[in-house]
C-alpha cells in the first residue's frame, strides 16, 4: 500500500505530542500508552486521536491505560472519537471534541484570491486583541487567536481589526491555524482571506499548517483552502472509581 506523505507527517506530530514513544499501527490498529505529559488532553485526561484509519491513546496512568486498552479493543477505529460512542463503553464526565484534523501540503494549497487588503500585526497587538474581546468566550477560545506565536494577518473595516488569523508552532514542525472572524462579518470570505495568508507564512517557514476544527463553517473554509480531512481528536476524562469497576 502507498504511504500518504501528508498522512505520515501529521501522524508524527501527534505521536510528539504524546510524549513518550507511540506510533498509529498499521490501518485498523489502536495503540494506548500512559503518559502524565500527553498533550494530545488536559492534564489527567485521556486522549484520543484517529488518523487515516489507525489510532493512538494516552491515559494518565498506568492502570487508566489497561482499562483502555481492554475496552477500546471493541470499537471500530472510526468511532473512537464519537463521544457517544466513547459514553456506551466508558465512564466519561466530560469531553472536549471531537474536532476535525485537517492537513494541507505545499502543492495542495489552494490560496484565496486577493480580495482584500491583508495587514501583518504583531501578537498580542491591541487592534487584534479588540477583536479576541469583542466576541464570546466560547468563540474566543474556539479560535485560539490569543495564544499565536506568528504575526496575526488581519483585515479591517475601518479601524476596526474585524477578521484575523495566525498560527502557533507546535512541536514537530506543525502550525497550528487560528482563525477569528467578528460575528457581523461572517458569511464575506473574510476568514478564508486572513487564512489564506496565514496558511502560506505557515507553508513558507517549512511547517505543516493544521486546521483543527468542530463548526462546518471552519471546516468549509479550510476545505476551501485545500485542507485534507485525515483524522479526529477527542479528550475525555473518567470518572476513576467507575473505570477501575469496570476494568
Amino acid at each position: 500500500m502507498a504511504v500518504d506523505p501528508l498522512l505520515k507527517q501529521a501522524q508524527g506530530v501527534w505521536e510528539t505530542l504524546a510524549a513518550v514513544p507511540v506510533s498509529f499501527p498499521p490501518v485498523g490498529g489502536l495503540n494506548v500508552v500512559t503518559s502524565p505529559a500527553s498533550q494530545l488532553a488536559p492534564p489527567s485526561w485521556a486522549g484520543i486521536v484517529v488518523l487515516g484509519e489507525s489510532a493512538i491513546v494516552t491515559a494518565p496512568t498506568d492502570r487508566d491505560a489497561q482499562v483502555l486498552r481492554g475496552l477500546l479493543a471493541v470499537m471500530a477505529t472510526s468511532s473512537l472519537t464519537s463521544s457517544e460512542a466513547v459514553r456506551a463503553v466508558l465512564p466519561v464526565t466530560e469531553v472536549l471534541g471531537p474536532a476535525v484534523l485537517g492537513y494541507v501540503s505545499r502543492d495542495g494549497f489552494r490560496p484565496a484570491p486577493a480580495d482584500r487588503s491583508v495587514e501583518q500585526l504583531a501578537s498580542g497587538h491591541p487592534d487584534l486583541m479588540a477583536l479576541v474581546k469583542s466576541v464570546s468566550p466560547e468563540d474566543a477560545g474556539e479560535s485560539g487567536m490569543d495564544e499565536i506565536t506568528s504575526a496575526a494577518f488581519v483585515v479591517r473595516e475601518g479601524a476596526d481589526v474585524v477578521a484575523a488569523a495566525g498560527f502557533q508552532v507546535w512541536p514537530a514542525a506543525a502550525a497550528h491555524l487560528c482563525v477569528l472572524t467578528a460575528p457581523g462579518e461572517r458569511g464575506r470570505g473574510l476568514a478564508r482571506q486572513v487564512a489564506s495568508v496565514a496558511v502560506a507564512q505557515a507553508l513558507a517557514d517549512g511547517l505543516l499548517p493544521q486546521w483543527r476544527a468542530r463548526p462546518m463553517a471552519s471546516r468549509n473554509v479550510a476545505r476551501a483552502l485545500g485542507f485534507r480531512e485525515l483524522g479526529s481528536q477527542l479528550s475525555i476524562r473518567l470518572d476513576q472509581e467507575e473505570l477501575h469497576l469496570a476494568g
